[in-house]
């Protein structure tokens, strides 16, 4: 299951999506998840789908790739979609020992768990398209402005894309880690959640040990390469806006004309 979450990694393949310029899939990826909370209708919804349809298509990502990193939130949207049809107040649809479902409570959770999905799917395709060094480029041109605030631009850009590179090396960890552990007779899967806890604390310990040993092993091989911040630095590959890019921003406004007529026009 660890192995099936797909946020933070890059997927290497020739695309149209592949070859943009990062600055214009973070923006994209932002628009795209502002856009899923503007409006509640089946109308945008549609409009959503066919975009985020779209851009997976262009990237040559296989779906069933994108798909299997939903597994990692399973949980998480299940404990949403059940309390947002419980405790969302309506006219009553179905009722059982005092627990009442209400029509509102169907909608709001249907539309909350598309929205989820989206915008895991969405922040998906930006990581696997985009590699880590570029995503960091991306975010520190970006971010900027910010400097004139005297905001640490490049570092809290190297951060965000550290952590992000992390996220499947310390799943592959834990992974590891747990199959180790269940060779030598840990149980994970059977009792009640209290002792499936208490048998997750043997992993916990030497992953954090892993996790600071992989920590320090980046700082020493950083400063053996004279790293000292984004001050003066500069880029073997400087970012460029190309002709993709000009129209993929095109693309983008003509969704955000779509999405908002269908909000304000369209009543379904």
């Amino acid at each position: 299951m660890l192995r099936d979450i797909t946020l933070g990694q890059y997927y290497s393949a020739e695309s149209k999506i592949h070859g943009l310029d990062p600055r214009t899939k973070i923006t994209g990826t932002f628009v795209f998840i502002i856009s899923l909370f503007l409006f509640r209708s089946v109308s945008t919804t549609l409009v959503a789908t066919l975009f985020l349809v779209s851009v997976i298509a262009l990237s040559k990502v296989p779906l069933k790739f994108m798909l299997r990193g939903m597994k990692g939130i399973a949980f998480i949207l299940l404990i949403t979609v059940v309390f947002n049809m419980f405790l969302t107040p309506g006219i009553p649809v179905f009722s059982f020992h005092g627990l009442v479902i209400s029509d509102e409570g169907l909608k709001v959770a249907g539309f909350t768990a598309v929205r989820l999905i989206y915008l895991i799917m969405g922040s998906s395709i930006m990581t696997l398209t985009t590699t880590p060094n570029n995503l960091t480029d991306g975010l520190e041109a970006l971010m900027n402005p910010l400097k004139a605030f005297r905001v640490p631009v490049h570092e809290v850009a190297m951060m965000m894309s550290i952590a992000l590179r992390f996220i499947p090396i310390l799943m592959e960890e834990t992974d590891k880690i747990m199959k180790a552990q269940e060779a030598r007779g840990a149980d994970f899967e059977s009792g009640s959640v209290i002792s499936r806890a208490k048998a997750l604390v043997p992993v916990l310990v030497p992953l954090f040990v892993s996790a600071f040993r992989r920590a320090n092993d980046l700082a020493m091989a950083m400063e053996a390469r004279c790293y000292h911040g984004g001050e003066g630095r500069t880029k073997m590959k400087p970012l460029l806006y190309t002709k993709d890019d000009i129209i993929a921003y095109i693309f983008l406004v003509l969704y955000l004309g779509l999405i908002i007529s269908a909000g304000i026009f369209i009543r379904i």
